[in-house]
């Protein structure tokens, strides 16, 4: 953590060494001392200062300077830093002037020119002001902050990927942080730049897109090797086990993610039944160790990249990326998972990301204190996001059609769920309309057996009404079923066109798909198990496959 910074202004050259020289002496060891002669130069440096999370603990400016009179400066920087002690230096001439500033910049004191001792006249009072300031003091964030409105969707995005990328940051509400209103104008940008994005080292930018966060943020490395020896396609539970297990193994190993990795197990508040944690453990958790781990290992990870198609040239998978350059491999393992289905009901594509969000979405549950909720969905992610959401809303609405969860639902979630005051299952329910202005606010309800409607207030709705596997992008003859999962292994005989396709005299492995070194593993792959524990374990199986694939070639 940076010192706090005690700021001495004076256009005297000789005055301002004489302070600054007596300011380092007693108080360097805690304290930054920062002095110039210029009070416009000091203005633009408090943004760069407050950009970069540094804390001004006191201003020493004197009254009477050229570019402008000390109170006047005062009044301009406490707009930037209201919470910092304000000392006038001025000479007996400006007593009056001192005594005005009292009122108008709430000034603490005013010290007149010369302080000499300085033992007498100016530690004892530098010192009372400070032991004050720090009673008050809260360390200020260090790291990125975004300023934005709560119900735009352009907010939940970056929010969404920087939370899942494991990179801390702080939100500012433009409308109700009035330290967001700050920031925004110390940068001279407006509310119609928002989304804001202040990265930690100072620099800033309006409206950035994923991509140059990734960038900024160290997210999106150069590729290092010519030829790897396996790119795996998603970064879930399945494609980070199999990065761990192949870089462990010494294979060159690219893992290559388009958004967050952890996919959908890494938004889970809680997963309960994962061995070995027996009081359970958060997807983000899961993933921030799996993410180091192979890291350490020396897998290198590529995100955020969309992969457009694989192409195949003399035993070699070359993999197409929406931009960038082309990376060669001998094998490929895709790990894409899959994507929440949409919801087609009247309204909510007007709100999705304002107020209305597929999948866990913990990003946004701090918005819910207070305020009633909905989850629709009766399946494990359904369960786990309510109990989460429980703890910040005034009331957490299960919608199903089903009588009951029995059917859909971990018994383990059910009892907690049972037992959990402010979650109320709404069976035998559907949602016809969502409605509001900027944001959700109301969701139109029917119960399918009685054909009652019922308008219900909601700040928010969050869908988990099943899954479609990510496959649309692959374009080889990759043989998959008619819900659009990838058929592997001897499941692919079955199929009239695998003889049309597969060419080689041994039969496919188990995770091999109808391309020959190119395997699915995890929730892509059709007759997965949909847990995190066999995503992981596929995934650690499927680089066994590899290395025997890899020793034909």
């Amino acid at each position: 953590m940076n010192k706090p910074i005690i700021f001495s202004i004076d256009d005297d050259q000789q005055v301002l060494r004489a302070i600054s020289r007596d300011l380092k002496s007693q108080y360097s060891a805690e304290y930054k001392i920062i002095s110039t002669t210029s009070a416009n130069e000091a203005l633009e440096a408090l943004t760069d200062l407050k950009n970069s999370s540094d804390t001004v603990a006191l201003f020493l400016v004197d009254q009477r300077m050229p570019e402008m009179e000390g109170v006047d400066f005062l009044q301009k920087a406490i707009k930037i830093y209201p919470d910092a002690k304000r000392v006038l230096l001025t000479a007996y001439s400006d007593t009056v002037a001192a005594i005005k500033a009292i009122n108008d910049v709430q000034l603490d004191y005013y010290l007149m020119k010369p302080w000499n001792p300085p033992e007498e006249k100016l530690y004892p009072v530098i010192s009372d002001l400070l032991d004050d300031w720090q009673s008050h003091y809260t360390p200020d964030f260090k790291g990125i902050k975004v300023i934005g409105y709560q119900f735009s969707p352009k907010s939940h995005e970056i929010k969404d990927y920087l939370a899942g990328n494991l990179i801390p940051y702080r939100w500012f509400d433009i409308e109700n942080n009035p330290e967001a209103k700050t920031l925004l104008e110390v940068n001279k940008f407006s509310n119609s730049d928002l989304p804001f994005i202040i990265y930690e080292d100072g620099t800033n930018a309006c409206k950035p897109t994923i991509r140059q966060i990734a960038d900024k943020a160290g997210l999106n490395p150069q590729i290092t090797n010519e030829i790897y020896d396996v790119v795996i396609i998603g970064a879930g539970p399945a494609g980070l086990a199999a990065a761990v297990y192949g870089s462990s193994e010494g294979l060159k190993t690219l893992l290559i993610e388009r958004r967050a990795p952890g996919g959908q197990a890494g938004t889970s508040s809680r997963i309960e039944n994962y061995l070995g944690f027996p009081a359970g453990l958060s997807g983000s958790d899961l993933t921030r160790r799996a993410v180091s781990q192979a890291a350490r290992l020396g897998a290198e990870f590529l995100s955020p990249h969309e992969v457009n198609e694989i192409k195949l040239k003399d035993g070699y998978k070359t993999i197409i990326l929406d931009d960038g350059p082309e990376i060669v491999s001998r094998a490929v393992v895709i790990t894409t998972g899959v994507d929440y289905r949409k919801l087609e009901v009247k309204g909510i594509e007007n709100y999705t990301g304002a107020g209305i969000y597929y999948g866990a979405a913990t990003t946004e549950a701090s918005a819910c204190k207070g305020k009633d909720v909905f989850v629709i969905g009766g399946g494990n992610s359904a369960g786990q996001a309510a109990m989460y959401l429980s703890k910040f809303a005034q009331k957490v609405n299960i919608i199903i059609r089903r009588d009951d969860l029995t059917a859909t639902m971990s018994a383990y979630l059910i009892t907690q769920i049972g037992l959990t005051p402010n979650i109320e299952v709404l069976s035998n329910t559907e949602i016809l309309e969502a409605s509001g202005h900027n944001c959700l606010e109301n969701l139109l309800l029917v119960n399918v057996k009685t054909q009652q409607q019922t308008t219900h207030a909601a700040s928010a709705l969050y869908i988990f009404i099943g899954a479609k596997p990510y496959t649309g992008w692959i374009k080889l003859d990759i043989i998959k079923n008619s819900k659009e999962f990838i058929e592997t292994g001897r499941d692919l005989a079955a199929y009239d066109s695998f003889q049309k396709v597969w060419k080689l005299k041994r039969d496919p492995y188990l995770l091999e798909t109808s391309c020959a070194g190119v395997f699915a593993a995890g929730d892509v792959r059709a007759g997965a198990m949909n847990r995190v524990a066999s995503a992981v374990g596929e995934g650690s199986m499927a680089i066994s496959f590899v290395h025997k694939y890899l020793a034909e070639v």
